[in-house]
């Protein structure tokens, strides 16, 4: 009978959702994933206060529908996160989010500086792709950053969320490219 390799102990540690070793608890990337989660949750938090205004401005009714559908992603988003900061053994703790703020702020400008119809949609629909980029760049680093420190349980939760920001950025490039963005392009512009 084969003894186990540190491979194996490394697996069998990430099933069990702790850290590979005790000293990556307090690791510099361990803080720099817990930084990363408040982060994260002010960011979905603000979004899901958000999108409803967002969603107000909306002309095209598959944008609001999808624009809708997000919303109740971002409170399974919500939950998600929460149950990792559990799994870390960490109570959900927000910290502003500037880039969120910041992608926010343009946003309001956009709907603003665009009429109503579908030139304020293709605005939307360019706003909220930033914000969507922003999450999948942040959902995959930490997905990546649960691997390394071998929290399996926080990497599925993190995976499930990534698969559907990139989900959500699809459904917004297919409206905007099958109904926005044309009927944005045929309309003079006043």
């Amino acid at each position: 009978m084969k003894s186990k390799s540190k491979k194996d102990s490394a697996q069998s540690s990430r099933e069990k959702d702790q850290p590979v070793d005790k000293g990556m608890q307090s690791s510099q990337l361990m803080h720099l994933f817990q930084a990363q989660l408040k982060d994260i949750l002010w960011a979905e938090k603000t979004l899901f206060k958000a999108i409803p205004g967002i969603i107000s401005m909306v002309h095209s009714v598959d944008l609001i529908e999808a624009l809708t559908d997000h919303l109740k992603d971002t409170n399974l988003h919500l939950e998600r996160v929460a149950e990792v900061f559990r799994v870390i053994g960490q109570k959900p703790t927000a910290v502003k989010c500037k880039a969120i703020e910041g992608l926010l702020t343009e946003a309001r400008e956009l709907m603003a500086d665009n009429e109503k119809g579908p030139q304020r949609d293709a605005a939307i629909i360019t706003a909220v792709q930033k914000i969507e980029h922003y999450e999948i760049a942040t959902y995959g680093t930490l997905r990546e950053f649960a691997e390394t420190l071998g929290l399996r349980k926080a990497e599925i939760l993190l995976e499930q969320t990534l698969e559907e920001e990139k989900a959500a950025d699809q459904v917004l490039t297919d409206i905007a490219v099958s109904l926005v963005n044309m009927e944005a392009a045929v309309n003079t512009a006043k």
